[in-house]
């Protein structure tokens, strides 16, 4: 698995950063962040970023269907 790389937004999306975002948020929880998860054992920074991902993909999902749902809600019939 390769490592998140964390740069400043040069030529990223918005998504991007939202996902970035959402992985930290995700590993603070687990009292853990970017700068020392390299401390952790590599099963364990694996494990952890893993979930972090997945738990990405998840809020953004939950964001695009939010935003398709009041679209639909306010687009004219």
């Amino acid at each position: 698995m390769r490592a998140l790389q964390v740069t400043p937004e040069g030529g990223e999306g918005p998504q991007s950063a939202l996902e970035r975002k959402y992985i930290q948020e995700y590993l603070q929880s687990k009292g853990v962040n970017l700068e020392n998860l390299g401390n952790l054992p590599k099963d364990e920074q694996q494990h952890l970023m893993r979930e972090a991902c997945k738990y990405a993909s998840l809020k953004l999902a939950e964001v695009e269907s939010r935003a398709k749902f009041r679209h639909d809600i306010n687009a004219p019939s």
